[in-house]
C-alpha cells in the first residue's frame, strides 16, 4: 500500500476489512508501543493502527505532537500496514468502516467505561477483543536480523533524532559538564566488592556432571554505592560515600581505592556482617556462574545512629543525595525516614535505585524523590505485574511516588524518561542503547544513575541529562567489571554519537 494513511473516506477500506486493529494516541512511541505493535502483527495482518486525533480547531491540544506528526513517527517504524486517523478518539468509526476480525487494546483499556459503545459494534460485527500489552522480554534477538555495523548505525539515528526532537545543542551539554565540578553529593547505600575470575575450561568433571576450569587470573572492583560515588568523583563533581562494610580485607580494599580515587567517605564497620562479596567465573568473556559472600539482615539500632548521625553532618553542605540500594540491609526504614527528614529540611533532591532480582526489594518504598531509576524487571516485580504495558506501570509509580523524573531502564531496548510536569502531566522520551553487542552489563545502571543524578543537581535538563546517561551506559557496558568512567571518556562518546 503506497498511502498508509486512511479516514473513512479512503477508497481502499474494503481491502483491510478483517484486519487486525489496535488503538491508541502513540505521541512518543517507546519499546512498550512496540512490543504491543509486533505482538498485534503476530496474530494476523493486516494490522492496521487506529490513532486518537487532535480534536476541533481551538480545542486544546491533549498530546504533545500533532496527529500528523505521530502518524508520520508510525510510518517510519515500518509495522503497520494502515493508519486510520480518528476524528478525536472515536474508536467506534474506525471499527464501523475497517471490520476488523480482532482489536488489540492495551490492558490499561479493561476497565474503560468509554469502550462500551465501540466494542459493542465490534460485536455485532463479528470481530471479538484482546486485551495484550505485547510479550515482555528482557533480551534482544536484533542480532539475528542486522549485523552489528547496521545495528549501530539504526541506534545512532534513532540517537540523533531523539535529541533533534529534543532541540539538544551538542555545546551546551558539553559545556555543562564543566559546570559539574561545582557540584557536592552524597552517596548512600550498600558496598559490594566485584572479582572476576578469568578461567580456562577443561572439560566435564569425571566426578559429577560439572565443568571444570583452571583459573588463570583475577581482577577485583569496588561496586554498588561505592562505584556510583566513584563515577561521581571521575565526572567532576565532589562527593562523599556513606556505607557499612564487614571487618575484612575487603573493608581495607575499599577504603584504599576510596583514597586512590579521591573520594571523601565514612565507612562505617558493622562486625556482624562480612563486606559483601560477590566472585564471578567467566571463560572466554563468558559468565559462568558467580558466587556470593553477604549478609542481608538489617542494620542494628546501634549501626543506624550511627548512619544518620553522619547523613545529618552531611546535609547541609550537599546538593543531592544518591541512595543505591542493593537491599542488602543498609538502606532501613529507619534511615529512610531520616534521608527524607533531611531532604525536606534542607531541600535537598534525592535519586534513588533499588537494585533487586528478587521480591524482596521494592522501589516503591522510595516517596518525593527527585529521581527513581529502576529497570524493568524491578518495576514489575515491585507491583507484582507481568501483563500491564510499561507505560500503564510507569505512570503509576510517577502517581503514587510523586517523583519528579522517572527513568525506566529496559535493558537491550534503552531507558524512557519521564518528567512529571507541575500541572500533573508527564512527559516521556525514549532513548536507545547505543551499546548493540556488550561485553559486561554489570553496573551500567550504577552509571546511569550516577550522570543522571549530577546532571539534574546542577540544574541540567532532564533530555540533556539522559543523553549523556546513554552515552555513559554504552562505555559501561564496554569493559569488564566496573570501573570508574570520567568526564573526558563521556565527552568523547557523546561526540561520537551526537556528530550532526
Amino acid at each position: 500500500m503506497d498511502n498508509i494513511l486512511l479516514t473513512s473516506k479512503s477508497k481502499s477500506l474494503v481491502a483491510l476489512h478483517g484486519c487486525i486493529l489496535v488503538y491508541g494516541h502513540f505521541s512518543t512511541i517507546h519499546p512498550g508501543h512496540i512490543r504491543y505493535l509486533k505482538h498485534a502483527k503476530q496474530i494476523s495482518i493486516p494490522l492496521v493502527v487506529a490513532l486518537a486525533g487532535d480534536g476541533k480547531p481551538g480545542d486544546e491540544q491533549r498530546y504533545p505532537f500533532t496527529q500528523a506528526e505521530r502518524a508520520e513517527s508510525l510510518k517510519l517504524l515500518g509495522i503497520a500496514d494502515g493508519i486510520f486517523l480518528l476524528d478525536k478518539e472515536n474508536l467506534e468509526e474506525a471499527i464501523l468502516s475497517l471490520r476488523p476480525r480482532e482489536l488489540i487494546l492495551g490492558t490499561e483499556f479493561q476497565k474503560a467505561s468509554w469502550l462500551k459503545n465501540p466494542l459493542r459494534t465490534l460485536q455485532k460485527q463479528g470481530g471479538k477483543v484482546q486485551f495484550h500489552a505485547g510479550e515482555v522480554s528482557y533480551a534482544t534477538v536484533e542480532l539475528l536480523d542486522s549485523s552489528e555495523s547496521d545495528l549501530k548505525s539504526k541506534r545512532k539515528a534513532e540517537f540523533i533524532a531523539t535529541c533533534k526532537r529534543q532541540n539538544l545543542s551538542k555545546k551546551d551539554i558539553i559545556n555543562s559538564i564543566d559546570s559539574w565540578k561545582n557540584t557536592r553529593l552524597v552517596v548512600l547505600g550498600d558496598t559490594v566488592v566485584d572479582q572476576y575470575a578469568a578461567c580456562e575450561a577443561l572439560g566435564m568433571s569425571a566426578e559429577a556432571p560439572v565443568i571444570v576450569v583452571k583459573e588463570l587470573a583475577q581482577k577485583t572492583f569496588i561496586g554498588a554505592a561505592a562505584i556510583v560515588a566513584a563515577h561521581v568523583r571521575a565526572l567532576g563533581a565532589q562527593c562523599h560515600l556513606v556505607s557499612v562494610l564487614g571487618q575484612d580485607d575487603e573493608a581495607n580494599l575499599v577504603s584504599n581505592q576510596l583514597q586512590k580515587q579521591d573520594i571523601q567517605s565514612s565507612l562505617i564497620i558493622d562486625p556482624d556482617r562480612p563486606t559483601t562479596f560477590k566472585k564471578r567465573y567467566m571463560v572466554e568473556n563468558q559468565k559462568l556462574f558467580r558466587v556470593s559472600r553477604l549478609e542481608d539482615h538489617a542494620l542494628s539500632l546501634e549501626m543506624e545512629n550511627i548512619v544518620i548521625d553522619k547523613l545529618t553532618r552531611l546535609a547541609p553542605n550537599t546538593d543531592g543525595i544518591i541512595i543505591s540500594d542493593f537491599v542488602y540491609g543498609v538502606i532501613t526504614p529507619k534511615i529512610l525516614r531520616a534521608v527524607t527528614k533531611l531532604s525536606e529540611a534542607y531541600n535537598i533532591p534525592l535519586f534513588g535505585d533499588v537494585q533487586c532480582s528478587s521480591q524482596v526489594g521494592s522501589i516503591r518504598r522510595f516517596k518525593d524523590f527527585a529521581l527513581l531509576s529502576p529497570n524493568e524487571r524491578e518495576l514489575r516485580l515491585s507491583y507484582q505485574d507481568k501483563e500491564s504495558g510499561i507505560e500503564v506501570l510507569s505512570q503509576r509509580l510517577i502517581k503514587e511516588s510523586m517523583c519528579h523524573y522517572l527513568l525506566v531502564k529496559m535493558s537491550s531496548s534503552g531507558f524512557i524518561a519521564y518528567e512529571r510536569k507541575q500541572d500533573g502531566s508527564v512527559y516521556s522520551q525514549p532513548f536507545p542503547a547505543l551499546s548493540v553487542n556488550p561485553l559486561d552489563v554489570t553496573g551500567a545502571g550504577d552509571s546511569v544513575l550516577s550522570c543522571m543524578s549530577i546532571g539534574l543537581s546542577s540544574g541540567q535538563g532532564l533530555m540533556a541529562t539522559a543523553a549523556l546517561s546513554s552515552c555513559i551506559a554504552a562505555i559501561a557496558v564496554e569493559s569488564v567489571g566496573n570501573t570508574a568512567i570520567d568526564a573526558r571518556q563521556l565527552i568523547q562518546k557523546f561526540d561520537e554519537y551526537f556528530d550532526w
